[in-house]
C-alpha cells in the first residue's frame, strides 16, 4: 500500500469487504498509514451498513453508502449517502453539491427513512441466512471455493471478527465447470432472482464476469479471483432452509453432468 501512494495522492478509497470476493481490509491500519501522509480516507460501507461496521470510529474520514441496498432495504430506491467529519461535509455541500446540484427527492428520502426503521432486524436475518448458506456451500462437491468472512477458511477471518459486528449478507462462491456451469446454475434457480443489486428482501444472484465486472479484461479479472465460475449471492429475508433448498436443486444437475463426463 505504501508503494502505491504517489506525491500527488489526495484520497485513499476503500471498499471492505470488497466486491465480489469479500476481501477484508484493515481500516484502522490503512487510515493510520494514509493520515501520516495527509491523505483523506473514504470507505464504501455498503456491504456492511452502519449496523455491522463503523468506519469513522476506525479512523476513516468519510463513509459512503449505496442507500439503494441495505439502508433502504426494499429495492425501490436509487440513492446514496455520504457521512463524514463536519469540515468535509461542509466542503462537499458548498463546493460539490452547489455546483452539481445533487439532491434527493422527498419521496425517496421518505422510503429510505422507512427502511432504516427495520435495518437492524433485516441485517440480522441477512447475516444469519448468509452464514447458513456459506456453511452449506463450503461442503458441496460442486463448489470449489466459498468467499465469506464468517468462515474460518477466509484469509481475513480474524480481522473481520475484530472489525465487524457481523459478517454480512453476501456470499460469493466458485462453481466447478466455469462459465457454462455458472450459467446453468443461475438459470436453474427458482427462488433466487438474477439482479445486479443486493440487500433486498429477496435473495439475489449475479455472475460478475458477465454482469457487474464484464467491462474488465479477463486477465485483469483473474488477478482478483473473478473467474467465469464465480457467483455472487445476496441472501434475502426468506427462511434459510428455502434458500439452501433452491441452491441445492440448482447445483444437483452440475453433479450429474460432471459424473457423465468422467
Amino acid at each position: 500500500m505504501k508503494k502505491a501512494f504517489l506525491p500527488q495522492t489526495k484520497v485513499l478509497y476503500l471498499e471492505t469487504p470488497s466486491n465480489p470476493c469479500l476481501t477484508v481490509l484493515d481500516i484502522t491500519e490503512l487510515s493510520r498509514i494514509a493520515h501520516e501522509r495527509g491523505i483523506t480516507v473514504i470507505v464504501d460501507n455498503t456491504f456492511m451498513t452502519p449496523y455491522l461496521q463503523r468506519p469513522l470510529e476506525l479512523g476513516a474520514d468519510v463513509v459512503v453508502h449505496s442507500a439503494t441496498k441495505y439502508l433502504n432495504g426494499h429495492g425501490d430506491v436509487i440513492a446514496g449517502f455520504i457521512v463524514g467529519k463536519q469540515e468535509l461535509i461542509q466542503f462537499m455541500r458548498k463546493h460539490i453539491m452547489g455546483d452539481l446540484g445533487q439532491n434527493l427527492n422527498a419521496w425517496d428520502a421518505f422510503l429510505i427513512l422507512r427502511g432504516l426503521k427495520t435495518l437492524g432486524l433485516r441485517v440480522r436475518q441477512h447475516v444469519q441466512n448468509a452464514e447458513a448458506v456459506a456453511q452449506f456451500l463450503e461442503k458441496h462437491p460442486a463448489i470449489s471455493r466459498v468467499y465469506y468472512p464468517g468462515l474460518a477458511s477466509h484469509p481475513q477471518h480474524e480481522l473481520a471478527k475484530r472489525q465487524m459486528a457481523g459478517m454480512g449478507g453476501i456470499v460469493s462462491f466458485e462453481v466447478k465447470g466455469g462459465y457454462e456451469a455458472a450459467k446453468s446454475f443461475i438459470n436453474a434457480l427458482r427462488l433466487a432472482m438474477i439482479s445486479f443489486s443486493l440487500g433486498d428482501p429477496e435473495t439475489l444472484v449475479q455472475h460478475p464476469a458477465s454482469m457487474t465486472h464484464f467491462s474488465i479484461p479477463p486477465e485483469e479479472r483473474a488477478k482478483f479471483n473473478i473467474t467465469d465460475g464465480l457467483i455472487r449471492l445476496s441472501t434475502g429475508l426468506e427462511d434459510a432452509k428455502d434458500i439452501i433448498g433452491d441452491l441445492e436443486q440448482a447445483l444437483s444437475p452440475l453433479l450429474t453432468a460432471a459424473a457423465a463426463h468422467q
